[in-house]
C-alpha cells in the first residue's frame, strides 16, 4: 500500500479525494499498488465530512511520517506551498501539484531537487486542468523540437468571450454571468487580465526550451478592453476574438505573449468555445497537434492530479520528469514580432479612410452598423512599427492583433 497526503482541501483537494474514492479499484490497478489517503491537511475543520477522520492541521505530521511516499499539493499560491513542497522533497517524498504559480516561479529548483533524490515533482494539472499536455511534451513529443505552442489556457476568459459573441453583450454583463455560474471568481483579475494564462505559457515555454522563463517577462494583455462593438467587427470579418497564450521559436529565440487575437475559421482554435480550453503545438518533425478538453473545474483538474499520483506511484525510485535549467532565458522582444492589426477609429467618411491610409499604408476597411467610426485591417508590421504609426493619430478607439 502506498500512503499519500493531500495538502489543501479546497475545490481541487476535495476533488482529488473524490476521484480516488470513486475510481479506487481502477486507479490501484494502474498504479500496481493500493493508494491510500492517510492525511488531509487544512487549517479548517469539516464537521460531518468523511475526510474528518484523516484531517490534520499541522504540516509536521505529514513531513515527519516516513510512511508518506507521495504528497499532493493543491494549496495554491507560493507560500507556504513552496516551503512545504521543498521540505517534502528533501524528506524523500514525491510531490504532485496543480499549483501553476508555484511551478512557474520555482519549477526549475523543485525539479532539480526531485531529480537529485530520484523523486518526482509532477504538475500536469498546473497548465491545462484535465487536458494532458505536460506528459506528452515530457515523453511523447521528445523526438520533436517544438517550435510553437499556442493555447486557449483560461476557461473563464474563453467563456466570457464566447458569451459576448453568441449574445452580443458587453464584457461586464458576460463577466457577471460567468461569476453567477461559478466560472469566475469574485475577484476575477487573475483571469481577465491574462495573468493565469501567462503563468501557464511560462511553464510550457520553460519545459520545451529547457531554461527558466519568468512569467513577469512575458507581455500580457487581458480581455477587459474588448467590447461588444469589437465583436461586431469580428463577426463581419468571419473571425472570433480569443485570448491566446503563445510561444514561438524564431531564429533560435522564443517570443512569448498573452493577448486577445482575431483568428479566422481555418485556425485550429477558432471553434473552441465556452469553458473549454485547447493547446496547439507545432513540432519540426510531427507537425501540428492539438489537445482539447475541460481546462478547469474540480474533477477534470483533480483527475490530472491523480494521474500524476499514479505515475509517481509507478516510479517511486526513478525521476521521470524532464527538468529545465534555472538559468534564465531572455525572451525575444515582442516589438520585433510581425503581424497584421485590426484597428477601430473615429470618423466614417471617405476622407477619414484616406487619412488612415496615409498613416498606416494600404488598409482594408471594415464597416458595421456603428455611427461615427469604422475599422480597418493593416498590412504586416512589427509591434514597434504599429505603435509608431498609431502615435500619429488620436482617432484610435481600440486595436486587436490578427492571427492567420
Amino acid at each position: 500500500m502506498i500512503q499519500i497526503a493531500v495538502m489543501g482541501y479546497g475545490t481541487v483537494g476535495s476533488g482529488v479525494v473524490e476521484v480516488l474514492n470513486t475510481n479506487q479499484s481502477s486507479i490501484d490497478k494502474r498504479a500496481g499498488e493500493a493508494i491510500h489517503v492517510k492525511y488531509v491537511l487544512d487549517l479548517r475543520d469539516f464537521p460531518g465530512d468523511p475526510v474528518e477522520s484523516v484531517l490534520v492541521h499541522d504540516f509536521e505530521t505529514i513531513v515527519q511520517d516516513p510512511e508518506i511516499r507521495i504528497v499532493v499539493e493543491v494549496m495554491g499560491g507560493v507560500e507556504p506551498a513552496y516551503t512545504f513542497t521543498k521540505r517534502c522533497l528533501e524528506a524523500g517524498k514525491s510531490v504532485c501539484t496543480s499549483n501553476k504559480e508555484l511551478v512557474a516561479r520555482h519549477g526549475a529548483e523543485l525539479l532539480e531537487l526531485a531529480r537529485e533524490r530520484n523523486l518526482n515533482y509532477l504538475f500536469e494539472a498546473s497548465v491545462g486542468g484535465g487536458i494532458p499536455i505536460i506528459r506528452p511534451l515530457n515523453s511523447s513529443l521528445t523526438a520533436d523540437e517544438i517550435t510553437e505552442i499556442t493555447g486557449i489556457l483560461n476557461g473563464t476568459t474563453n467563456y466570457i468571450l464566447s458569451k459576448m459573441s453568441h449574445e452580443g453583450i458587453g464584457f461586464e454583463t458576460a463577466l457577471k454571468d460567468a461569476q453567477a455560474k461559478g466560472y469566475a471568481e469574485r475577484n476575477p483579475e487573475a483571469d481577465v487580465e491574462g495573468y493565469d494564462a501567462c503563468r501557464k505559457i511560462a511553464i510550457l515555454t520553460s519545459l520545451v526550451s529547457g531554461r527558466q522563463v519568468d512569467f513577469e517577462d512575458i507581455y500580457t494583455e487581458g480581455i477587459t478592453k474588448i467590447t461588444a462593438e469589437d465583436i461586431q467587427y469580428a463577426k463581419k470579418m468571419g473571425r472570433a476574438v480569443k485570448l491566446l497564450a503563445t510561444s514561438k521559436k524564431e531564429e533560435g529565440r522564443f517570443f512569448a505573449m498573452v493577448a486577445p487575437f482575431l483568428i479566422n475559421e481555418l485556425h485550429p482554435l477558432y471553434s473552441v468555445n465556452d469553458v473549454f480550453n485547447a493547446i496547439f503545438a507545432k513540432g519540426n518533425v510531427l507537425g501540428d497537434v492539438m489537445f482539447y478538453g475541460s481546462g478547469a473545474g474540480k474533477l477534470p483538474t483533480a483527475s490530472a492530479v491523480v494521474a500524476d499520483v499514479v505515475d509517481a506511484a509507478k516510479h517511486l525510485h526513478r525521476s521521470i520528469m524532464t527538468f529545465w535549467s534555472s538559468q534564465k532565458m531572455e525572451l525575444a522582444d515582442i516589438s520585433n514580432a510581425k503581424r497584421r492589426f485590426f484597428v477601430r477609429v473615429k470618423g466614417d467618411s471617405k476622407k477619414d479612410a484616406i487619412k488612415m491610409a496615409e498613416i498606416f499604408g494600404p488598409i482594408e476597411v471594415v464597416k458595421v452598423n456603428l455611427a461615427g467610426e469604422f475599422g480597418f485591417v493593416t498590412g504586416e508590421y512589427t509591434e514597434a512599427e504599429y505603435q509608431e504609426r498609431a502615435s500619429r493619430t488620436d482617432a484610435v478607439i481600440n486595436r486587436i492583433r490578427m492571427e492567420g
